[in-house]
């Protein structure tokens, strides 16, 4: 192994400053291009979940364009039907809100009150005028621009999605013809959209079983809206450590402040967001990707907050999604490999490199 040299001792500090450089100017840059940026990452990940089902039909015999052609009109099939779930589910939400805020004020004043008389110094009248001024714009008209845009960028995923998928088709064939020895390169991309279309439709299924689960609990404990607090529940799997706590918000507080719902049924319906998100979470999906394709505590919250700044609300979602794609590709490189050992949870105590690789998934293990 040859040594460093006095020159590249010294060359290590600029180099370390132009990367850190590189990277506030590229975040930097992200964040200006947010806007563009989201949709066509949302449009990069469910385009690559679709691959699956494309290859399977393609295997089965059809055509690769017949095979897309048919993933798509079963996903715009399925989407529309839950969408309209989902839209008369929110609809019977928005004409049930006034009473819900009638109930949530009367168990605000019995707070207020009950603390008053414990001798806290509480002004009710200023904390009311608070939160009247800070109600006093039109959150009607706040939020049907909200799904307007929402409908928009929804309309933009849809065509990037449909675009990508038949792209597709060709990437391969593209990227030979571009380069003079294509062989590793290939090999490194096919390494990496295996392994990234692999954890993405395991952290899927994982969530619509999440959303599915909670919507058959609160089914069963009775709270109103059910189907609502099971599409918030997947779509905030994807946000780590603290989606799945924000998603039993809602509808727990729903059920204390209902005239059917009681203290021992918010509690019940509490344990069962703790009982599946522990078992989903920490139990079934740790087993199906395996400790390679994990974060360590630390990377998945600071990822949070990183991807958070950047891209708003759909960058928390996509923040786990975000860092594992590039801890993935860092991965599928023997030069930056180092890196993503870092990003990972590390071996176990006692536990060597080659016990690690066999708890890998099949598709990950070094051969």
């Amino acid at each position: 192994m040859s040594k460093l040299s006095d020159e590249d001792y010294r060359s290590i500090p600029l180099n370390a400053t132009l990367a850190m450089a590189a990277l506030v100017v590229i975040m930097a840059g992200m964040k200006m291009g947010a806007d563009l940026l989201v949709p066509l990452l949302l449009a990069i990940f469910i385009a690559v979940v679709c691959t699956s089902p494309v290859h399977w039909l393609n295997r089965c015999g059809l055509s690769l364009r017949l095979s897309v052609f048919l993933t798509l009109m079963f996903m715009l099939v399925f989407l529309s039907m839950i969408g309209l779930l989902v839209v008369n589910s929110f609809s019977t939400f928005i004409q049930a809100l006034p009473d819900i805020e009638t109930r949530l004020y009367e168990h605000y004043w019995d707070i207020l009150n009950a603390l008053a008389s414990r001798g806290l110094a509480i002004d009710p009248d200023r904390l009311s005028s608070m939160l009247e001024m800070e109600g006093q714009g039109s959150w009607m008209q706040t939020l049907l621009g909200e799904l307007g845009n929402l409908f928009m960028q929804s309309t933009i995923v849809a065509l990037l999605v449909i675009f990508l998928m038949f792209e597709t088709l060709n990437f391969r064939d593209k990227v030979s013809r571009a380069l003079e020895n294509p062989a590793p390169s290939l090999k490194r991309f096919s390494e990496f959209s295996l392994t990234l279309k692999r954890y993405l439709a395991v952290k899927t299924l994982i969530s619509l079983a999440t959303g599915i689960l909670v919507w058959l609990s609160c089914l069963m404990v009775g709270v109103e809206f059910p189907l609502l607090w099971g599409v918030l529940a997947f779509a905030l799997n994807f946000i780590p450590n603290i989606g799945s706590a924000i998603a039993a918000i809602p509808p727990v507080l729903l059920l204390l402040v209902s005239q059917d719902g009681s203290v021992w049924q918010a509690l019940l319906l509490a344990s069962a967001y703790l009982g599946i998100n522990f078992v989903l979470g920490n139990l079934v999906e740790p087993r199906i990707m395996g400790q390679a394709l994990g974060l360590s505590t630390f990377v998945a919250f600071l990822s949070l907050v990183v991807w958070g700044w950047i891209f708003g609300v759909a960058g928390m979602l996509l923040s786990v999604v975000l860092t594992m794609t590039l801890k993935i590709a860092l991965d599928s490189h023997p030069q930056t490999r180092w890196m993503a050992h870092l990003l990972g949870p590390g071996n176990r105590k006692g536990e060597t490199t080659s016990k690690q690789d066999a708890r890998r998934p099949p598709w990950l293990r070094r051969h």
